[in-house]
This record gives structure tokens, C-alpha cells and sequence, in this order.
């Protein structure tokens, strides 16, 4: 059941991404939602779950854009990994710690991604540090909203359906 649930969140973080990539900001996506997904998925799984989330997500990723298939995927595994390791190692409860793992997770991404395009001497980066920080805030922003959502859901569907039949009575 678990691993129906990663592939349907992968499935849909990947469509959703695409039907949004026409939002540019300079040039650069605001929001990886891939990644954001293995790093909400390996926090709340931890490190196996995190690295085989990132795996496919990254050669999903790899395989949709034009670019050398494996290497999002590698950043992605490695940043599933470590987030998964953190967060079975450190206490990751709170929207602040939550931010901070977001935001060096998708830092940590795009360090191994555009390392492994420049050492391979397949793409230059002039300046990437804007890009990235802006990305590294648009993921962080979106992951703590949605570990907020996903935990309030389930009261406040309990509260909902407790107010309905208090109303019925």
C-alpha cells in the first residue's frame, strides 16, 4: 500500500509540474515539486523509501526533460537518502526544522546536478546562486505548507463529520 501511495504522489508531483512549467520565473522553475516529494516522502519514511522515491523520481524527471538521463536522478537518490537519514536521526516535527531540511535538500540537488553538468563539461552555469536560492525557498515554503495540510486534514475531516451529526440530532 505504501508503495502505491509514493508511486500516485511521484505521478502526480511529475503532472502537476509539467502542466506548470509554462510559469517561469528568469528563466529558472520556482518550485521543484519532484523533489519536494522525495524530501516530504523520505522524511516520513526514511532513508530506503527516501532513496528509491528519489530514484524515480529523478529518471521520471530525467526521462520527461531533454537532458542526460541519470543525473537528476542521481542528486535526487542522494538527497532522498540523506533527507531520510535526518529525518530518522533528528527531530524534523516542526515547520522550522522542516524548512531548513527543505531548503539544504534542494540546495544539496542542485549542487550535485549542475556539478555533475559541469564536470562532464556538458552545460555551463554562469551564476546559479540566485536561481537556486529562490528555488531553494520555493521548496521549502511549498513542503512545510504541505506537511501542515496533510496533518490537519485528517481532523479536521474527523471534525467535519462530528459537526454533522451534532447538526442531525
Amino acid at each position: 500500500m505504501r508503495a502505491a501511495g509514493v508511486v500516485v504522489a511521484v505521478a502526480a508531483a511529475l503532472a502537476l509540474q509539467t502542466t506548470l512549467a509554462r510559469f517561469v520565473i528568469r528563466g529558472t522553475v520556482a518550485v521543484d515539486l519532484g523533489l519536494v516529494v522525495v524530501v516530504y516522502i523520505a522524511l516520513t519514511s526514511g532513508p530506503v523509501t527516501g532513496l528509491l522515491s528519489g530514484t524515480l523520481t529523478g529518471l521520471l524527471q530525467d526521462a520527461l526533460a531533454s537532458g542526460i538521463l541519470g543525473i537528476g536522478g542521481l542528486a535526487k537518490t542522494v538527497v532522498g537518502f540523506l533527507a531520510g537519514v535526518i529525518g530518522t536521526q533528528f527531530i524534523v516535527a516542526q515547520p522550522l526544522p522542516r524548512f531548513v531540511v527543505f531548503f539544504a535538500a534542494t540546495v544539496l540537488h542542485a549542487v550535485i546536478f549542475i556539478g555533475l553538468y559541469v564536470v562532464l563539461d556538458l552545460r555551463r552555469y554562469e551564476s546559479p546562486y540566485a536561481g537556486v536560492t529562490g528555488q531553494a525557498l520555493g521548496n521549502a515554503i511549498v513542503g512545510v505548507v504541505a506537511f501542515q495540510l496533510v496533518e490537519l486534514l485528517p481532523g479536521a475531516l474527523e471534525r467535519r463529520r462530528a459537526q454533522r451529526s451534532r447538526i442531525r440530532r
